[in-house]
């Protein structure tokens, strides 16, 4: 070939195809796009290739038993379905299940259920009454740097939007819901001092949406920390103390019950009540402000509640106490009219968490039963 046409060959093969450069420039572009079709075409498939089966019902002797399942962050569809299996088959017919925001709603005006689809799904099909727990501030809902339990006045009005689009997009398949999460803590208060009145207002704000979303829906108030708190109450205000003063700003008239935590830490189950003690029965107390608030027709549910077996924490008991601790509970929310479910702490995480919290729960993350599975098993079944 010529020198001249040679030449002429060339420029037209650098019109015709961008440099390296350029196309390492494109290629980043458009590889998050990428990332993303290909993730939501596996999880399709995965989720696919699990199928609901045939509809089951809880075989059990309890009929207020139940656990805190924490399914948020597994992506094995397999694995979930497992998961609401096996509390079936323990003969537990509650579970609660935290839904975030920030999942749901990764940006304004935008939601995605696919998960929260598919564990709704089968929590229905193994006959599970589920009670959904929202919370989790997505990023675009509150300033730069502050965590995830942060919500200022002006998004109130998000959140509530939130819970609305949850109650309506679940409406006849998740029948309660639990607004927020121990609000009396600083740390799930975005590390500001907790305050009752400004969390009324929040749920009174998202009641509203859900009750125009789907009236039928049972409306939790977020179940408070059990604590004495602190003396300055910037980190912490004693459940007693926020319950009361969330009644004097008027949140009655926006639940319809009450979440409670209700931790046993080193104490049997029937360890009687007092206001200086963190105890399983310190439930007992929410429920006289409650009589005296004139609000005792309400129901409570215990979403969190049990004991720990960690061989070197100096709250915890040991495995064959918990395991008495435990059954013994259960049987005492059956002699409670006034308490409607009671959950464990919690069932199965879905990876190790390599500190105490592994020490509350049934089943392991590969999904083998712990003793304390069996022994509630053969207790709660008929």
């Amino acid at each position: 070939m010529a020198a001249h046409a040679r030449a002429r060959y060339n420029r037209r093969m650098r019109l015709s195809f961008p440099p390296p450069r350029a196309l390492l420039a494109h290629a980043l572009l458009i590889a998050p796009a990428l990332i993303i079709l290909l993730a939501a075409l596996w999880w399709a498939g995965r989720a696919a290739g699990t199928p609901l089966g045939p509809q089951q019902q809880v075989i059990t002797a309890n009929p207020k038993a139940g656990v805190h399942t924490r399914l948020e962050n597994e992506v094995e569809p397999w694995k979930i379905k497992r998961t609401l299996e096996m509390a079936r088959e323990m003969g537990a017919p509650w579970i609660v299940e935290y839904f975030p925001w920030a999942f749901s709603q990764p940006r304004p005006g935008r939601y995605d259920w696919a998960h929260a689809d598919l564990v709704v799904d089968h929590a229905n099909r193994q006959g599970l009454t589920l009670i959904a727990r929202l919370g989790l501030v997505p990023d675009w809902a509150r300033p730069k740097d502050t965590i995830t339990t942060h919500l200022d006045p002006e998004h109130y009005p998000d959140f509530a939007a939130y819970a609305g689009a949850f109650a309506a997009h679940f409406s006849g398949r998740v029948r309660y819901i639990i607004l927020w999460n121990e609000p009396n803590l600083s740390l799930e208060w975005g590390y500001r001092p907790p305050d009752a009145v400004a969390y009324t207002d929040l749920i009174c704000q998202a009641a509203a949406a859900i009750r125009a979303a789907d009236p039928t829906i049972v409306i939790l108030v977020a179940a408070l920390a059990p604590t004495l708190g602190d003396p300055t109450g910037d980190l912490g205000v004693s459940d007693l103390e926020f319950l009361q003063a969330m009644y004097a700003a008027g949140a009655a008239s926006c639940f319809d019950a009450l979440a409670a935590h209700s931790y046993g830490l080193t104490f049997p189950p029937d360890d009687p009540p007092d206001p200086a003690v963190i105890n399983f029965r310190r439930v007992e107390l929410l429920r006289q402000i409650m009589l005296e608030q004139g609000d005792g027709a309400k129901p409570i549910h215990i979403t969190e509640a049990g004991w720990n077996d960690h061989p070197r924490w100096t709250r915890a008991v040991r495995p064959a106490q918990r395991i008495r601790y435990t059954l013994a509970a259960y049987d005492l929310a059956l002699t409670w009219p006034w308490l409607d479910s009671l959950a464990m702490w919690a069932f199965r995480y879905p990876w190790p968490e390599n500190n105490l919290r592994d020490y509350y729960t049934f089943v392991t993350p590969d999904l083998q039963p712990k003793p304390i599975y069996l022994e509630t098993q053969q207790h709660l079944r008929p």
